[in-house]
């Protein structure tokens, strides 16, 4: 089956799409308002589901595979919802104390795309925690429309909370060599712009897509960062030059890279916004940056 991808969209489909995703309109208003671009027979429903994500076709890492050990954890986080629960992945047979990644999901919980994420992280010799902020109100429910219509009755000050604690907890994890990195995405990029404001001893945040802390904020950042953005995403992407102006002026260390002509979500490889050579290119100097700031 052909794959599709963001070229096979009209760009209003596309930008209709990034506002469901995001609580800013509901399923009725993206159906009405993609209808005039539902062409040659092509619902707007049928559009809705093709831009949905395919789980299992993208999965990279399966869960049993051997070369590396996963299991659901939790950690105490009494500022927080009480307890921070989430998945745990590290190489089977590491050698040493590894280097270790808080990985933030998108505003849908801990979804399958994110696991696999982690288990990739571990593929490459770190460990990798990846908590699931819909857990205090049962967990990611295996449904993306049902996760997005959970996430807004969450307590955002309680999460934060649970994020600092899980940053904390992978520093403490014995296994670990101290040094910890946080990689999000989306909404998980706005949290890993948080936690550099919040943590001294991050050593690294990869924010890929992210919303931008408050400018009053930045000159707390110690961590190195390394900072995504896709070229098509006018969204988030107006908050960047106040953003990159507070980081010059608070001289903190950081790279930025915009993908020109990508889509919002263009890393997430289980649905058509995926762009192959924009999220290998973005995921490898990911890679190699938590390499150099993680390790030795």
């Amino acid at each position: 089956m052909t794959r599709l991808t963001a070229n096979d969209f009209h760009p209003e489909v596309l930008k209709l799409f990034d506002r469901y995703v995001h609580g800013l309109t509901d399923r009725r208003g993206f159906l009405d308002g993609a209808k005039k671009f539902a062409a040659g027979g092509v619902g707007a429903a049928a559009l809705l589901e093709a831009l949905n994500p395919r789980f299992a076709e993208a999965e990279q890492v399966a869960k049993d595979d051997p070369r590396i050990s996963g299991k659901i954890v939790e950690y105490p986080s009494p500022e927080g919802y009480g307890t921070v629960k989430g998945y745990l992945v590290e190489p089977a047979k590491a050698q040493g104390k590894l280097p270790t990644v808080l990985v933030v999901h998108e505003n849908r919980g801990l979804n399958p795309h994110i696991e696999d994420i982690a288990r990739r992280l571990a593929l490459d010799n770190f460990i990798a925690f990846a908590p699931d902020a819909l857990a205090p109100l049962g967990g990611y429910p295996g449904d993306e429309d049902k996760a997005r219509e959970l996430f807004p009755k969450l307590d955002q000050a309680k999460t934060r909370k649970d994020f600092v604690l899980a940053a904390r907890a992978l520093k403490a994890l014995p296994e670990g060599n101290g040094k910890v990195g946080v990689v999000g995405f989306c909404y998980g990029g706005g949290v890993a712009n948080f936690l550099a404001t919040q943590l001294p001893d991050l050593a690294a945040a990869v924010p890929f897509y992210g919303a931008q802390p408050p400018a009053e904020d930045v000159a707390k950042i110690k961590a190195a960062l390394l900072i995504h953005y896709a070229g098509a995403d006018d969204r988030i992407n107006a908050g960047w030059p106040a953003y990159e102006a507070a980081l010059k002026a608070a001289n903190v260390k950081y790279e930025a890279f915009i993908y020109p002509g990508v889509q919002h979500g263009f890393n997430n490889d289980t649905t058509p916004r995926f762009d192959a050579a924009a999220a290998k290119l973005a995921w490898q100097r990911t890679v190699d940056f938590f390499n150099a700031h993680l390790r030795g």
